[in-house]
């Protein structure tokens, strides 16, 4: 095995030139893939097409008219709707609102359909029509109907009349969202742009389903803008100042720059779109790539200060190198690798494309680095550093100290690991997005003053065509919106019913005592016919009724709550239509609410077990690499703790478990494996090769690699702490709690592996 590794490091050194251009002409194949990428902004990626909660909403999207649309929010800043010029913005909005691009529905205050007898004749009209000549009799009227009419009241109008909004459908045709997602939100923006120029005295805000597909969009992009160039910055500072000086830092930016372009244009090549999560995945691909570096400059450069010539130094460090770094980048690529367990398609796709450029780097580092080393000057050696002597003290201070050491770590870790599972799985996709995005921004104001964002979707089948007008099935329909309504969480229900009631009222001279549902089927089905036949093109029934009218929509829009309580609501719901209306066909409640809710159930299941078999996959390849089953299963110890001693850090800061974070497991458990790998091939080496004893033998490692595990460290902490700057939560959450991990993880390998090796490894000399 050494000798195979001295006759590659021979090699490699000797034929540098060939190396470098070969690696050029290969990463520049790979990399032609880039002009492949694309972005997507649709949240639907989050969920595979056979994801059973996506299939029901697409369903009763096919059924009814689609969720996707904007909302233009309307907040007044005398607090003040109902006046004339109030309603003449909204009215304008209003019709403004269906020049957009694919606007297939515009709703409001002022275009609803308000009904009124005259004597025998329906009256279906614009609750609003010209507004600037209202007077205040007409205000009070119109004031009084908007805040009694079920539909509008904390949908469109909030109860206390201060704020209201303009709801556009959008109808896209799909074929490329790309384009047509940003060309609807380009043009929302410029209207209310132009809205907010005429009327400096009232605030709009823009929120909706589309808005949110576009911030999905630009949240990817601020990552990629920015982030990507800070890591960069940040690494070349770092290794600047701990790993070798500027040509370190020159070959290494190289190789960081290869790995990210090659597997980002592999990624082309495939035809894999760039989402929101995937986005970071450069910025992983950066810090590892950068960890590998690292232990080839510092064994070089160690090297060079011990008077070795510069191709004597390389060769040297590739040979100490070569297993270790082989072996800590196959269990992080294993790792990244195990995330195709999860049930979420771009984190699939993200943790591929890690584990991709993860041995791209490797492959890189091993050759191309030390290729590119052999023919740059070697710049200026220092002979000592101070660092290094700060490592033999440490290695001293474990030594000596060990048993302390090793009953502190352990307590330590026993405190943090218990408190873990003080965490609650909890995902509200609104809180992807942090406070400073306008989508975000816009949303909190409209929950805050208007209605709720979540949502939960109905679709009541009554078995047979024309049901919708039964009494039975109307009846029990709106016995289960007033279930709904009896909930402290909801904030509104919409319900055919409540127009079937309105309509009857009326159908009897307006008599509020009538204000219930029609006697018999032939006279709800009349007045359905003359309802549908007096609205206007675009505000038919087809959002709340299907073609057959054999059933429909009921949507309830609930407060912020958390998941546990959205399933908790929503098997209440489910088992009352069991018992009170067994008759009526129904689903569990779906819409976008109910997929993000059950996707984060199924991904912790899921990825438990990519954790688990990460787990096993590791501890193999440790045994078998390591050639020690004692020492290969030890190594459990450290490759775990971490991991659970950072959960229970974060039940302190946070306490919150959501889709991201279910995947930090499997994640981090290849990355910290590298430290783990480093120290214990090190140690072994000096027990096998040298004969020490297993104090000795601890020392060794930490003047031969203790320097570049803490370098790594930090390099691999503020990479993920840039990451944890970003402005979408699942990445952000991620990358604080990562850099949390890989911290614990240094710690756990300097001060409680060595302890505990020396206890379990004392009583052998040496290792044959």
């Amino acid at each position: 095995m050494h000798e195979l590794e001295s006759l590659l490091a021979q090699w490699v050194i000797r034929r540098r030139w060939w190396v470098i251009s070969v690696a050029i002409l290969l990463v520049a194949f790979a990399a032609s893939g880039a002009k492949n990428l694309t972005m997507t902004n649709s949240y639907r990626v989050y969920f595979g097409p056979d994801d059973p909660q996506r299939v029901a909403f697409e369903t009763l999207e096919n059924i009814y008219v689609k969720d996707d649309g904007v909302i233009m929010v309307i907040a007044p800043k005398d607090g003040k709707v109902f006046t004339p010029d109030a309603l003449a913005v909204v009215e304008a909005l209003t019709e403004r609102a269906w020049q957009l691009p694919y606007s297939s529905r515009v709703d409001s205050v002022t275009n609803f359909q308000h009904t009124v007898a005259e004597d025998d004749d329906l009256i279906v009209a614009d609750l609003v029509r010209n507004a600037v000549t209202l007077s205040a009799e007409d205000l009070a009227r119109i004031e009084a109907a908007a805040l009694a009419e079920p539909m509008l009241r904390n949908r469109l109008i909030s109860a206390d009349a201060r704020v209201t909004a303009v709801n556009v459908n959008m109808q896209l045709p799909g074929v490329d969202e790309a384009v047509e997602i940003p060309s609807a939100m380009i043009a929302a923006r410029e209207l209310l742009a132009q809205a907010r120029t005429e009327h400096p005295d009232v605030d709009f805000y823009l929120t909706g389903m589309t808005a949110m597909h576009q911030a999905f969009a630009e949240a990817a992009m601020s990552d990629m803008s920015i982030l990507v160039p800070i890591s960069f910055g940040v690494m070349f500072i770092l290794l600047a100042f701990l790993a070798g000086g500027l040509v370190g830092t020159f070959a290494t930016i190289f190789v960081i720059a290869f790995s990210i372009a090659a597997t980002m244009g592999l990624t082309g090549h495939i035809g894999w779109a760039i989402t929101p999560t995937s986005a970071p995945a450069s910025n992983i691909i950066l810090t590892v790539a950068v960890a590998n570096s690292v232990h080839i400059l510092v064994s070089y450069f160690h090297g060079l200060r011990e008077g070795k010539g510069k191709h004597d130094a390389l060769r040297e460090s590739l040979r100490v190198n070569i297993h270790p770094v082989s072996l800590a980048s196959l269990t992080t690529a294993v790792g990244f690798a195990t995330m195709n367990f999860s049930e979420v398609p771009p984190f699939q796709q993200m943790g591929t494309i890690i584990a991709t450029g993860v041995i791209i780097s490797l492959v890189l580092s091993l050759t191309f680095l030390p290729a590119l080393l052999a023919v740059l000057p070697t710049g200026r050696i220092r002979h000592s550093r101070a660092e290094d002597n700060g490592v033999r003290w440490l290695a001293d201070v474990v030594v000596r100290y060990r048993r302390g050491l090793l009953w502190a770590m352990a307590a330590m870790t026993l405190v943090l690991v218990v408190n873990a599972p003080r965490n609650t799985f909890n995902d509200l996709f609104l809180h992807y997005f942090d406070e400073t995005m306008e989508f975000r921004i816009a949303t909190d104001f409209t929950i805050e003053k208007l209605t709720g964002y979540y949502n939960v979707h109905y679709s009541l089948d009554s078995g047979r065509s024309g049901g919708v007008s039964e009494q039975d099935f109307l009846r029990s329909t709106a016995k289960f919106a007033e279930w709904w309504r009896d909930q402290p969480e909801t904030v509104h229900v919409s319900t055919i019913t409540d127009t079937m009631m309105r309509l009857n009222k009326n159908m009897h001279g307006d008599d509020p005592a009538m204000y219930k549902l029609p006697e018999n089927r032939d006279l709800a089905a009349q007045y359905l016919l003359l309802y549908e036949m007096s609205l206007p093109y675009g505000l038919d029934l087809n959002n709340q009724i299907n073609v057959d009218k054999s059933a429909t929509r009921v949507v309830v829009t609930l407060k912020t709550i958390s998941t546990a309580e959205i399933l908790d609501l929503t098997r209440r719901a489910g088992a009352w239509l069991d018992v009170h209306a067994p008759e009526i066909g129904h689903d569990e409640g779906t819409g976008m609410l109910m997929m993000f809710t059950h996707l984060i159930g199924r991904n912790v299941q899921s990825m438990m077990i990519g954790t688990a078999v990460a787990l096993v996959l590791i501890s193999a390849l440790l045994i078998v690499a390591l050639r020690s089953f004692k020492i290969g299963i030890l190594s459990v110890i450290p490759n775990i703790a971490p991991i659970g001693m950072g959960f229970g850090i974060w039940a302190f800061l946070n306490g919150e478990i959501g889709m991201s974070l279910s995947i930090v497991a499997t994640m981090t458990l290849g990355i910290v494996v590298d430290d783990t790998v480093h120290f214990l091939s090190k140690y072994l080496r000096a027990r096998r090769e040298q004969g020490l004893s297993s104090e000795d033998a601890v020392r060794y490692a930490f003047n031969t690699v203790g320097r570049a595990l803490i370098v790594t460290s930090i390099v691999l902490v503020c990479g993920f702490l840039v990451l944890s700057q970003s402005h979408f939560y699942l990445n952000s959450s991620m990358g604080l709690l990562v850099a949390i991990v890989i911290a614990l993880a240094l710690l756990t390998v300097l001060l409680f592996l060595p302890p505990l090796l020396m206890k379990i490894d004392a009583h052998r000399s040496g290792y044959s």
